[in-house]
């Protein structure tokens, strides 16, 4: 063995400890040595895929997994890596074929060929839903529930509904209620969606709100089905009022396991306070994250399918970007493929529909910064990376002072980047009980605009695991 390739070995050694530790991070470093050292072993590109999907940067996933493939076309991991990757990103014909692959070369092996049937029947019902989809205009599910006439049964002792209308007194009994792991009754489930769907329906895609020199806000970011941690942030800094507003910057739902408490809990509030308890739309409030991430899975094993695609109309309503006092825009994703996006712009998106594969919608739920000037393709195969140049241009042409947006983990729970211009905020702490981050939320006052920010850590949960709802393709096998 050349003393490169030796040395390669001993850095893949190294990575593959801290894969197993979960530093993914650190493992992507020392892969991404070993490949430069030896850049024609197909497992160093695998291993580093493997680390890539862990971090959710599907885009960098299958590129390698696709260098892997190059490199040696027989190596089968290379295919589940890539499959695994195009799955994540909605390419479902594109990962059966990989599946075929591997069930065609090893036809006794049962994860292989589980796969591959689960992929060929979502590919089949994506399929049937366009040609039913184009047969017809899309009724709401709105129109076939008679809310009114469900009964709920006497036995049921949890929270209900006052007159039809949620209150405080509601909002305390449902969260105690969900902290004991009980579930609302569906006419109560019912009953908030539908109101909650009219309220965001009669909303902007870009909400515009004014805090005074007294006022405060508090932004959190992804809270992801981590429905103790989000009591937890209602514990530190109080219930959400009309003199303690809430912005909620998306990806509520998904790789959590209490989803639908969370969703439940913060359509509650906006319907408490509808003018000032915010929520904007993340990359999970989609139809494709959530068939595969578990919200779609969870919403048909706690009620029905019915229910889910109600859930789907809601989140389509949900508003993109919130600007406050005209100086600081917030958004899930972050900023544009392309220059020249002004606020104007963002107003005219018409959102009520599964976000566009490009585009200024897209890019608001997808996009992230990056450390360099200009813009490259996006780590997660999906909009785009931009840079400080494109912020400070799009800051400028909007005389905006600076953006705010979640889309990432942080281990300190939040990041200032771009010169103070561009700052993520997350607020799932240990996100899917691996990470180890911390949370945080940050307090905007309308006297200054300074952001102040909290962290937090997570508080412990009942014994249920995240993505106990995802779909078996997501349930990454195969080192």
């Amino acid at each position: 063995m050349a003393e490169g390739d030796a040395e390669a070995e001993l850095l893949k050694e190294k990575a593959n400890k801290f894969f197993k530790e979960k530093d993914y991070e650190n493992a992507i470093k020392y892969y991404s040595e070993a490949v430069d050292l030896n850049p024609s072993n197909a497992i160093y590109y695998s291993n580093r895929s493997l680390a890539y999907l862990r971090t959710e940067c599907y885009g960098y996933a299958l590129a390698d997994a696709t260098k892997a493939l190059e490199i040696d076309k027989n190596y089968i991991k290379g295919y589940y890596r890539r499959a695994t990757s195009n799955m994540a990103l909605g390419k479902f014909k594109a990962a059966l074929q990989d599946y075929e692959t591997v069930v065609r070369v090893r036809p006794n092996d049962k994860d292989a060929r589980m796969k591959y049937q689960e992929c060929n029947k979502i590919v089949k019902q994506k399929a049937f839903e366009r040609a039913i989809a184009s047969d017809e205009i899309k009724k709401s599910v709105v129109d076939s529930l008679d809310i009114e006439n469900m009964t709920i049964e006497d036995d049921y002792v949890g929270p209900k509904l006052e007159d039809g209308k949620v209150t405080l007194t509601f909002m305390k009994e449902m969260m105690d209620w969900f902290t004991d792991q009980k579930k609302l009754h569906r006419k109560c489930a019912y009953q908030i969606l539908v109101q909650v769907k009219d309220v965001l329906s009669k909303l902007p895609s870009l909400v515009e709100i004014t805090l005074k020199e007294t006022e405060k806000i508090t932004i959190c970011g992804d809270t992801h089905g981590q429905y103790y941690d989000l009591l937890n942030i209602f514990k530190l800094n109080g219930l959400p009022s009309e003199t303690n507003p809430y912005l909620f910057n998306g990806d509520f739902v998904d790789r959590g396991s209490f989803s639908l408490e969370v969703i439940l809990t913060l359509f509650g509030f906006k319907l408490l306070y509808p003018d000032n308890f915010h929520l904007l739309r993340g990359n999970h409030e989609t139809d494709n994250m959530n068939q595969m991430y578990g919200f779609e899975g969870e919403v048909k094993a706690k009620y029905t399918a019915q229910m889910f695609q109600l859930f789907s109309e809601v989140f389509q309503w949900l508003p993109l970007a919130q600007c406050i006092n005209s100086k600081v825009l917030i958004m899930h994703g972050g900023l544009f493929s392309e220059d020249g996006v002004t606020l104007e712009d963002l107003r005219k998106i018409d959102r009520n529909r599964q976000p566009p594969d490009s585009g200024p919608m897209c890019d608001l739920l997808w996009s992230d910064p990056q450390p360099q000037n200009g813009r490259s393709i996006s780590k997660r195969g999906v909009s785009c990376q931009f840079g400080p140049d494109v912020t400070e241009r799009f800051l400028e042409q909007n005389k905006l002072d600076f953006i705010v947006r979640s889309h990432e983990v942080k281990a300190e729970g939040y990041e200032v980047t771009h010169s103070g211009k561009c700052i993520t905020v997350f607020s799932a702490p240990n996100y899917c009980d691996q990470m180890g981050n911390k949370g945080a939320y940050i307090h905007l006052r309308g006297s200054d605009l300074k952001p102040e920010f909290h962290q937090f850590t997570a508080v412990p949960h009942p014994n249920v695991k995240p993505m106990a709802y995802a779909n078996t393709l997501m349930q990454l096998g195969m080192m």
